[in-house]
C-alpha cells in the first residue's frame, strides 16, 4: 500500500482520482533536483547527529542509485515525485534506513526548494539566451549606422532614422528584461528547508547548512512564508511575460518588414515556410509562432496568479497545479529568445528599400519646422501650422511655397527673417535630420557607434554575473559531492 495513506487512510484511490490529483508529468522537471535536497538534507541529518552515519550511507548509496535508473522506474501510482523517490528507497535499503531520510522535513519544503533549485538553473540559462540576443541585435547594428530607415508614430511614416538606432531600440528593452531576470533569480535562490509543514521541526536541524550545500543564498526567514509563498514564481513568469511582450514587438516588425508591402528584410529559409497550394509563398512562421507564444506565456501568468490569489496560509494543494504553467511558460520563452536570435542573425537587410522608404511621407517635417523656429525666431506653433499646410498639399515644398504660407499667415515672409534656400534644401535631407541628433540616445551614426561600443562593457558585466551565478552553484554541488563521497 501507498507508504503515505497506509496509516490514517484505509482505502486506495481509484485509477480516475490517482491521475487527477498526480503530478508526476510535471515532477520530471524536479527529479534530479529532488536527489539534491534529499542528499544535501540527510547529510545535514547526520552531521546534526539526527540520523547514524551508517543510515546516512546506506541513504546516500540508494540515492545514487535512483538517480541513475532514472525517473521512469519508479513506481507512478504514487502522486509525486517525492513520495515515489522515498517509496523507491525503502525498496532499496528498508524501512529501517530509508524511512528515516524524511524526518525533520515535509513535502512542503521538499517541493519548494526543488522548484527553487530547478527554476534558479532555467533563470540563468535564460539570461545567457537573452545576452545573446542583445550581442546579435548589437552587432547587426553596428552594420547599419548610416542605413536610413523611415521611423514610425502610429505605423505611419514619422522622421527619418537608422536602422542602428531602430535595432537599438530592442536592445534597451532587453537589457532590462535582463534585469528583471536576475532579480527573480535572486528571489528565487532563498532556502525553504527547515520549514517542514509549515511551523519548522523541532529536531535540532542546521538551515544554514542546506544553505551552503544546495548553493542557495540565504534562508527564508519565516517557515509558514517558505512552504506557501509561489511569488518567486510570479516573479519569473511576470519577467518571462514583460520580455515575450517586447519578443511579439519585435516579431510582428520582422513579420511586416517581410512583407511585400514594406519589403525591408528577408527572412533565411530555415526561419520560413511556404504554402501547400501558392508555390510562391514564403511566410514567416515562425516569427508568426514566437508571437503567438506571447499568449502561452500570459496565460500562464494569469493562470498562477488566479491559482495563489486569495489562498489561506499555509500550504495549499491548489499550490501543485501552479508548476506546470511555470515549465509551460519557461518552454515557451527560452525557445522563442533562441528563435529570435537566429532570425536576426541570418536575416538580409535591404538597404536601398529601407533608404527609398526614409523619403516617403515626408518625414522631413518636423526637422523643417525646427529648422524654421531656428533661422527665423517664430514660435514652434506657428511654424508647425506653416509645415502642416504644406503637407496638405502633398508636394515639396518651394521657399516661395513657405513664403506664401507665412505671409497669409502672419502677415511676413519666412525668407525675410531668414530662412534660405540652402537650410530649406538641407532641413529636407533624411541623412542631414539623422545627423543633427546626436544628443544622448538619437539616431545620429555618431551616437549609435557610441552606444554600440558601450555595450560591450554592459553585455560583459552581465555575462559576469551569470558565471557568478554558476561558479556559486558548482562549488555547492562540488561541496555536497564531497560529503557523501566521504561517506564510502
Amino acid at each position: 500500500m501507498d507508504i503515505l495513506r497506509r496509516g490514517r487512510l484505509s482505502e486506495e484511490q481509484d485509477e480516475a482520482i490517482k491521475n487527477f490529483t498526480s503530478s508526476m508529468e510535471a515532477d520530471k522537471r524536479i527529479f534530479d533536483a529532488d536527489i539534491e535536497v534529499d542528499r544535501a538534507h540527510v547529510i545535514m541529518l547526520k552531521e546534526q547527529g539526527i540520523i547514524s552515519e551508517h543510515d546516512c550511507s546506506a541513504i546516500i548509496s540508494g540515492l545514487e542509485k535512483i538517480k541513475k535508473e532514472g525517473i521512469s522506474v519508479l513506481d507512478p501510482s504514487y502522486e509525486d515525485v517525492h513520495i515515489a523517490i522515498e517509496a523507491r528507497l525503502i525498496e532499496l535499503a528498508g524501512e529501517e534506513t530509508g524511512g528515516r531520510m524524511h524526518s525533520a522535513r515535509s513535502r512542503n519544503d521538499e517541493v519548494a526548494a526543488c522548484i527553487r533549485l530547478s527554476l534558479r538553473s532555467e533563470l540563468a540559462n535564460l539570461m545567457q539566451e537573452v545576452e545573446t540576443l542583445v550581442s546579435t541585435i548589437a552587432d547587426r547594428a553596428a552594420e547599419h549606422h548610416e542605413t536610413i530607415m523611415p521611423g514610425y508614430t502610429h505605423t505611419q511614416h514619422a522622421q527619418p532614422t537608422t536602422l542602428a538606432h531602430h535595432l537599438l531600440a530592442y536592445v534597451s528593452a532587453f537589457l532590462r528584461d535582463i534585469e528583471r531576470i536576475k532579480g527573480a533569480y535572486e528571489r528565487t535562490n532563498l532556502n525553504p528547508l527547515g520549514a517542514a509543514a509549515f511551523a519548522s521541526t523541532g529536531f535540532p536541524i542546521s538551515r544554514k547548512r542546506t544553505t551552503e550545500l544546495l548553493g542557495f543564498e540565504s534562508e527564508l526567514g519565516n517557515s509558514m512564508d517558505a512552504v506557501s509563498t509561489r511569488d518567486f514564481m510570479i516573479e519569473s513568469m511576470g519577467s518571462y511575460s514583460n520580455l515575450m511582450t517586447n519578443l511579439a514587438r519585435l516579431a510582428e516588425e520582422l513579420i511586416l518588414w517581410s512583407s511585400s508591402e514594406f519589403d525591408f528584410i528577408e527572412l533565411d529559409d530555415r526561419y520560413s515556410s511556404t504554402s501547400s497550394i501558392m508555390p510562391q509563398k514564403k511566410n514567416p512562421d515562425i516569427a508568426e509562432l514566437m508571437r503567438a507564444k506571447t499568449g502561452t506565456v500570459h496565460g500562464a501568468l494569469m493562470s498562477v496568479l488566479t491559482i495563489c490569489k486569495a489562498l489561506p496560509y499555509s500550504y495549499n494543494r491548489d499550490l501543485q497545479e501552479a508548476t506546470p504553467h511555470l515549465w509551460r511558460s519557461t518552454d515557451a520563452v527560452r525557445s522563442s529568445i533562441r528563435m529570435a536570435e537566429g532570425m536576426i542573425r541570418t536575416m538580409k537587410i535591404k538597404k536601398e528599400r529601407l533608404k527609398k522608404a526614409s523619403g516617403i511621407g515626408f518625414t522631413s517635417a518636423t526637422e523643417l519646422a525646427d529648422t524654421i523656429v531656428r533661422t527665423t525666431g517664430i514660435p514652434f506653433r506657428t511654424a508647425h501650422h506653416i509645415v502642416g499646410s504644406i503637407a496638405k498639399t502633398g508636394k515639396a515644398p518651394l521657399l516661395s511655397d513657405l513664403d506664401r504660407l507665412s505671409l497669409d499667415l502672419m502677415g511676413e515672409k519666412l525668407s525675410d527673417k531668414g530662412l534660405s534656400e540652402e537650410a530649406l534644401i538641407h532641413a529636407l535631407d533624411p541623412s542631414e535630420n539623422i545627423k543633427m541628433r546626436n544628443i544622448l540616445g538619437g539616431p545620429a551614426p555618431e551616437e549609435t557607434e557610441r552606444r554600440t561600443a558601450a555595450l560591450n562593457k554592459e553585455l560583459e558585466g552581465i555575462r559576469n554575473d551569470i558565471d557568478l551565478m554558476r561558479k556559486k552553484a558548482d562549488a555547492a554541488s562540488r561541496k555536497l559531492e564531497k560529503a557523501c563521497q566521504s561517506l564510502s
